[in-house]
């Protein structure tokens, strides 16, 4: 839980004077004449006002709290004292006016409802492009939810989004609102759980951790952006707050509404299979319009000789938008980026000849699967052209910003990322700046580039979409589609053209051409052919099995060990229906961190009751070696990294 311990309550004390003004002040002229000067002070600063914070008779006169309670015992003074609740909401004063609902939105909503209040609680799926306006979808669900004495909770993927989501559901629903993310002080947090259990607040709104909020009535769950990796849990245990979200709604009798521009191959095919029902917008709600999406091939540039991080017509195009005082969003992903080789010349991937992934860079001139452990030496030229611009993209969002300085020095440059927002209130900070129009580029990681309405963004420059594309990870083309589709509905959310420009060495990537279209349906039609061929998720898992430790060697021997032990048993008659392939022990895409060496197996099965039991078996047997003292294990499903 996000809350493992009691945290002091904060009280608001009052002192209330019990006795007439005249006979408090013939006892502060007996206390001076006694030199007892903080009672004379005390009663006579209550003969003005009678009702008086401590907080201010404190700092103002410096009474102590002795001298308060030495008069509260003579029965002169009252002192009253309530528990006062922190809340990470910091209101401001802005009417936003109920916007109507189109159509198409209300015919949702209507038929939301109604399967609510029948007790229909399939779970949904609102398919919207960009700006569709689900959220004006989702608090016309939450007023029906709060109408009727239940309760909401609200996911959003990052807490960059936490801001805007709050002030918009703020100024709707006012103090039934709160908040809860891992940036707030630990009575914050505590505060906020008492005042849910309390019933004091209706809507929470916070990451995947906000599924825990103990509500006594829950009705509705919100996932926002529910094909974002954020709702997998990273740490143990590792959960999917989509999964939860749903076996917490089925305890509660509770609504699970999902909404995405980009929905999780996995959510859409249950709406395929009748699992989750489905609702579609396709055109954004309002004036605006889908932006125009231009791809750039990074190749010609560079015959061209432009080795700027800038292709020439990203230039041209950010010049133009600045000279109209129009806003733009440069967006680079570092979060995928994990060393994949390529050539500059004609595009190529080095990739692994067994796994159908990219190879990736480790130290020693060596390039890695972190699938099965395939190794060859580093290339220094092309094996397909034989050019020999070998090389990855280096750029980091740093010198992503001196760059662009160099370029528009006229310009007010904004950077948003891990290094920008540590303090509690960053994100918040430089999204206000933004959208105030404090600044005319925002660069960014991915944390830019989901669910914020700026109406005044009129360009997205896409650095360079291969940094997802080429990952060691099933899900590679998935996500780039995801994080390009979304970057792109950033431009244009109101009634100015937008443009979106997309960089890239792969122009011709199913995933880079759909996403440029806008077209969810056509990926998913083919990316849903490649898993059911590969036996990926939906149609099959991967479990991948972690081993940490100090020593490599030991970890080496103990993911060896595991994985003989589980091929022998999965030879027993019991389990030879179970399909399993094991792979590996690789390394980790990240092979050591603060001096633990990292290694693991891919198992590429159907996670059946009988599979899980047998790993939980060996996780036991694992653990009780004495062999394997010093390394660690542990398990996920269908995970990443």
């Amino acid at each position: 839980l996000p809350v493992k311990e009691k945290v002091r309550a904060t009280e608001k004390k009052t002192i209330r004077l019990l006795i007439s003004t005249d006979e408090a002040l013939a006892i502060a002229k007996e206390a001076e004449a006694k030199r007892r000067t903080a009672q004379a002070r005390l009663l006579y600063a209550l003969s003005e006002n009678p009702i008086t914070e401590y907080s201010l008779l404190n700092q103002k006169l410096n009474v102590s709290m002795s001298t308060i309670r030495s008069l509260e015992k003579k029965g002169y003074i009252d002192i009253e004292e309530v528990t006062v609740f922190r809340n990470a909401v910091k209101a401001q004063s802005v009417n936003v006016l109920r916007q109507e609902l189109n159509e198409t939105q209300n015919n949702i909503v209507q038929d939301i409802i109604f399967d609510m209040d029948n007790g229909n609680n399939i779970p949904v799926l609102i398919k919207g492009v960009t700006g569709s306006g689900k959220t004006e979808i989702y608090m016309e669900l939450i007023e029906h939810t709060i109408s009727e004495g239940r309760e909401v909770i609200c996911l959003i993927p990052e807490i960059a989004l936490t801001y805007q989501t709050v002030m918009r559901f703020y100024n709707r629903f006012g103090d039934k609102v709160a908040v809860i993310n891992s940036r707030l002080s630990k009575g914050e947090k505590y505060d906020t759980f008492i005042r849910a259990r309390e019933g004091t607040i209706k809507i929470i709104i916070g990451p995947r951790s906000a599924l825990f909020t103990p509500f006594g009535n829950l009705g509705l769950i919100i996932i926002d952006e529910e094909h974002e990796a954020a709702y997998k849990s990273e740490i143990t245990p590792k959960y999917h707050a989509r999964e939860t979200a749903i076996e917490i709604a089925r305890m509660n009798n509770a609504k699970v509404i999902m909404g995405s521009a980009t929905p999780s191959l996995d959510s859409y095919y249950k709406t395929r299979t009748g699992e989750y029902k489905l609702y579609r917008i396709d055109e954004r709600a309002g004036k605006g319009s889908l932006p125009e999406v231009e791809i750039v091939d990074l190749r010609e540039e560079m015959k061209r000789g432009n080795r700027s991080i800038f292709s020439y017509r990203l230039e041209e195009l950010i010049n133009e938008k600045l000279n109209a005082g129009e806003q733009v969003i440069l967006f680079l992903n570092r979060r995928g980026y994990q060393g994949f080789i390529n050539c500059r010349d004609c595009g190529h991937i080095v990739e692994c000849p067994h796994c159908a992934v990219s190879l990736t860079e480790h130290k020693g001139n060596r390039l890695v699967c972190h699938y099965c452990g395939y190794e060859t030496p580093q290339i220094k030229e092309c094996p397909k052209c034989g050019g020999k611009h070998i090389g990855r993209f280096k750029a980091g969002t740093e010198k992503v910003e001196e760059e662009t300085k160099k370029f528009f020095p006229n310009a007010r440059v904004l950077r948003m990322d891990l290094d920008t927002t540590k303090g509690k209130d960053g994100h918040a900070r430089i999204l206000e700046k933004f959208h105030a129009g404090e600044a005319d580029i925002l660069i960014g990681t991915q944390m830019i580039v989901k669910g914020h309405d700026f109406p005044n963004v009129t360009l997205v420059g896409i650095l360079l979409a291969d940094t997802t594309l080429h990952m060691s990870d099933y899900m590679a083309a998935e996500r780039t589609f995801e994080l390009l589709t979304q970057a792109a509905g950033r431009a244009g959310r109101r009634d100015k053209r937008g443009d979106v420009i997309i960089q890239t060495y792969d122009p011709e990537h199913y995933s880079i051409r759909c996403s440029a279209n806008q077209d969810y349906d056509a990926f998913y039609e083919l990316e849903i052919q490649l898993r059911r061929v590969q036996n990926a998720p939906p149609f099959g898992d991967f479990g991948l099995v972690t081993f940490i430790g100090q020593e490599e060697a030991a970890v080496l021997r103990g993911a060896a060990k595991f994985r003989d032990s589980l091929n022998m048993l999965l030879k027993q008659p019991g389990f030879r229906e179970e399909q399993c392939t094991v792979l590996g022990p690789a390394p980790c895409p990240v092979p050591k961190i603060n001096y633990n060496f990292r290694y693991r197996l891919t198992l590429h099965c159907r996670m059946t009751k009988n599979l899980r039991h047998l790993l939980a078996h060996l996780l036991r047997e694992f653990s009780k070696d004495n062999e394997n003292r010093n390394v660690s294990a542990f398990i996920d499903i269908n995970g990443f990294e």
